[in-house]
């Protein structure tokens, strides 16, 4: 049986019209139809009907994400520390002798097995360097000038564009739910404020991360924040709640990570008495981004594997559970 032209564009529009409704109703567009997709809405939808036993006022929706390796990419390196390399290579250049032992040389020639080599000591090394003895306000127009301009070693592509898209759905999704969301990330608390309002819509006062010391000072009559050499606080592992405890006073009823380092925040926030949703990124997709857990030097996922589930979190699978990876490229 043929159908007329005016049946097929009516067709044709019912369709489309279906097409953008199922869109729009859609919070989590580039997740896959799939187990984790559905209990993440469940979970949204339990705390925010009304209706609901197990309901959560909106002052109590807070939301906590680990960064590297939940929001964005952190491989070879956690991207802080590409950051320092190209810093380095930089000043290196103006002033040679600053490379003043192999730490330095082998981070200034790119040379990561070595550097990695040289343990936690070496890589402070590069953050003391790169890291002090300027305001933050300059520290952070120089990671900002970074973060447009560099390209990732492995992609190509800008790590402006290697923020992961199904998280920034979630975080959208949950905003729009009246949650309230942070980072609470072992990265620099300073590195991170120069660019997450931009690329996840969290304001400074919501990034949490380690801290190196600063001073007040005054600078050619002007009052200054100055970063100095040192380590102030190291916001990974148990000091993840700790801090959370100390700057959000409340603890949040979901929480998202990748690594062991994320093990005690969603740990602690499973222990609160109301409902609550822990959950990892388990990176298992090598051909869209990197496969890797139990034995990595970055991004370790080992105990929360084996504990996880058990505590009633939620282990997403990047290649079963998300249809795209980074919003730069599916």
């Amino acid at each position: 049986m043929s159908i007329s032209p005016l049946a097929r564009s009516a067709w044709i529009a019912v369709a489309f019209t279906i097409s953008i409704a199922k869109a729009i109703a859609d919070p989590l567009p580039s997740w896959n139809d799939t187990d984790a997709k559905d209990r993440i809405i469940d979970f949204i939808d339990m705390v925010t009907a009304t209706e609901s036993t197990k309901f959560v006022p909106t002052g109590d929706r807070i939301a906590v994400f680990d960064n590297d390796g939940t929001l964005w990419a952190e491989q070879p390196a956690y991207f802080q520390l590409l950051f320092a390399i190209d810093q380095l290579g930089e000043m290196a250049a103006e002033d040679p002798s600053i490379l003043s032992t192999d730490a330095l040389k082998a981070a200034a020639e790119g040379d990561m097995k070595a550097l990695m080599a040289g343990g936690k000591e070496a890589l402070l090394e590069v953050i003391k360097i790169t890291h002090s003895g300027m305001s933050v306000n300059e520290f952070q127009a120089d990671v900002t000038t970074w973060i447009a301009t560099a390209k990732h070693p492995t992609t190509g592509l800008g790590f402006n564009q290697m923020t992961y898209q199904p998280m920034l759905e979630l975080l959208r999704y949950l905003r729009d739910k009246g949650f309230t969301t942070y980072i609470v990330s072992g990265g620099g608390v300073y590195f991170m404020r120069a660019f997450t309002e931009v690329a996840y819509g969290i304001p400074n006062r919501q990034v949490i991360g380690s801290l190196g010391k600063t001073s007040y000072q005054m600078r050619n009559g002007i009052p200054t924040i100055m970063r100095d050499e040192g380590v102030a606080f190291i916001d990974d592992k148990e000091g993840k709640p700790v801090n959370i405890e100390q700057i959000i006073g409340q603890r949040p009823i979901f929480a998202a990570g990748n690594s062991d380092g994320d093990f005690a925040m969603l740990e602690w926030i499973s222990a609160g008495t109301g409902p609550s949703l822990g959950m990892l990124v388990h990176h298992t997709d090598e051909t869209r981004e990197f496969a890797y857990d139990r034995n990595s030097h970055i991004g370790r996922l080992e105990k929360g594997l084996d504990e996880g589930p058990e505590m009633g979190w939620l282990i997403v699978d990047m290649e079963k559970d998300w249809a795209r990876i980074y919003t730069g490229k599916r």
